[in-house]
């Protein structure tokens, strides 16, 4: 299990650790504003692009082989990484450790499911994976201040080798292979639509984003992503060895789980893509301070994932889930509030609130879709919870980067003075870093001006954006809690007699309750 923890913690922690270098990278490489979203998206789109797929092939070659397969592509993309000389090859390193991760995540996933045939100890077991996954993104920010204060930027990525060949060593000594022999045929033509689906539309909305309009292209991008996700799921539900099993969707206990986890990644990430930016380019803190200043949401996030396990045998799944998207939104409302000057003590105790509340959506999401699968179709059930989750740190940084984007190029453009260079006008409105490197280069009354708008900007379009994610979690408070509920009573309609009969027999809780957390079978 600590073997297997090591990629979760590795793979996660790169969806945050590039936040806290923006503002090194944006004055080392001068990306775009496009380019900026991308470098920081592609890592997430591709890993959830891939997860399925990947989990496949694990199935298929087994379990074991393909995590260090995936081990070491993701240390090769790594060291590309480190030393790309341009946003290009910095972009297409972060592609390939997402393919890496795509390896990663799946293969663990199912390996503690095997490793724990028991629920008891599933359960236990799935809580420690959830707190490396929660932790990992909470950490990345931390660990990145602390290299950036002694090394160049690349060092974020150049730490995960020393790392990744500590599990190279260990997983043959320590983790036992698994394969299915059964394993279905891959569908290529849907795994090309999976990619024709989300692409497309991403790229559309951070063009829109750059270009601050919808010209013909964006729009044709988007239809073109919306008509292959169209394709994609009707396909899906004709085939009889589908790449999505979208026959788990029938059961609103799945269902309720597959979209807060989702949407549960979606807030957090996308708040701290804001927070980090947010601790050094507005409140003037070093990287490694800044990294200490995120502490509250790893406390926060750590104790939970923990507790969670406690909390639902008293109150069950719904309430605790419900309850904890609840915290978050009012955490992310509070963020929203934080002001240019003096807000710093505000956002850090609100960080506190959103990793407090996060942390059992993310445990109890993963617990639920692996508990309430027959084990028979438990790999694709955890495969479409990662996809799920993958996809919402990605589309939180799509979505509510791009609304931030929006708000702070109309803001700063409407204040922008009328001596500025044309060229400088472009930098200042391509992101804050580079608008504070414009500012540098100015003296005197000018330069703190143009401080002072691009600052102001930036949180304008942080207080739109993080409002927007504070309503998505208040939406996944209610909804959630009521898919779940409705659907506790039917987790054993998808099973036949003998798996029915081993999941009450492998299931150790009292049973209590009304109806039983674990196994969702009726209580004593």
């Amino acid at each position: 299990m600590a073997v297997l923890t090591l990629p979760v913690i590795l793979t996660s922690m790169d969806i945050t650790i590039l936040h806290v270098a923006i503002p090194t990278i944006s004055r080392e490489l001068a990306p775009s504003s496009s380019q900026m979203l991308w470098i920081l998206d592609v890592y997430g789109f591709l890993l959830a692009g891939l997860l399925i797929l990947m989990g496949n092939i694990g199935n298929r070659i087994g379990r074991r082989r393909i995590l260090m397969i995936g081990g070491v592509v993701y240390v090769a993309a790594a060291m590309l990484t480190a030393f790309a000389p341009n946003p290009e090859v910095l972009i297409a390193g972060r592609a390939l450790m997402g393919l890496g991760g795509a390896t990663l995540i799946p293969s663990t996933l199912s390996l503690v499911r095997n490793m724990f045939p028991d629920s008891a100890e599933r359960t236990h077991a799935i809580g420690i994976w959830t707190a490396s996954t929660s932790g990992g993104i909470a950490l990345g920010p931390i660990v990145g201040g602390l290299l950036l204060e002694a090394f160049w930027w690349g060092s974020v990525f150049l730490i995960h080798a020393p790392i990744i060949v500590l599990f190279l060593i260990a997983t043959p000594l320590l983790v036992p292979e698994y394969k299915n022999r059964a394993s279905a045929r891959l569908d290529l033509f849907s795994v090309g639509l999976s990619f024709a689906a989300i692409l497309p539309s991403v790229w559309a909305i951070k063009t829109a984003a750059e270009e601050l309009a919808m010209t013909l292209q964006t729009w044709a991008a988007l239809g073109v992503g919306l008509l292959a996700g169209a394709i994609f799921l009707f396909r899906q539900g004709r085939i009889s060895q589908p790449l999505v099993d979208v026959s788990l969707f029938a059961n609103p206990r799945f269902t309720g789980a597959v979209l807060g986890a989702g949407l549960a990644m979606f807030g957090l990430v996308g708040v701290m893509f804001y927070f980090a930016q947010y601790l050094q380019l507005v409140a003037g803190l070093s990287p490694l301070i800044a990294g200490v200043a995120i502490l509250p949401i790893v406390v926060g996030v750590g104790s939970m994932a923990v507790l969670s396990s406690l909390l639902v045998r008293r109150f069950g799944y719904p309430r605790v889930f419900g309850a904890g998207a609840a915290v978050a939104a009012a955490g992310i409302l509070v963020f929203s509030r934080t002001p240019a000057d003096g807000g710093l003590v505000l956002a850090i105790i609100a960080s506190a609130f959103i990793g407090a509340g996060i942390a059992p959506m993310a445990t109890l999401t993963t617990d639920i879709v692996v508990g309430t699968a027959p084990p028979r179709r438990s790999g694709a059930a955890a495969a479409l919870e990662e996809t799920a989750a993958e996809f919402g740190s990605a589309l939180g940084i799509a979505v509510l980067g791009t609304i931030g984007t929006v708000v702070y190029r109309s803001r700063i453009l409407d204040g922008v003075p009328d001596d500025i260079p044309e060229e400088a006008t472009e930098a200042l409105s391509s992101n804050l870093g580079a608008a504070l490197g414009v500012a540098e280069q100015l003296s005197g009354d000018a330069a703190e001006h143009l401080t002072a708008l691009a600052q102001q900007s930036f949180v304008d379009g942080l207080g739109a954006a993080t409002i927007v994610g504070s309503c998505i979690l208040l939406v996944a408070a209610v909804i959630c809690p009521i898919l779940i509920h409705r659907g506790r009573n039917t987790t054993q309609s998808v099973m036949n007699p003998d798996e029915k009969r081993q999941r009450r027999d492998e299931c150790s809780s009292p049973h209590k309750l009304p109806v039983c957390p674990p196994c969702g079978f009726p209580g004593e």
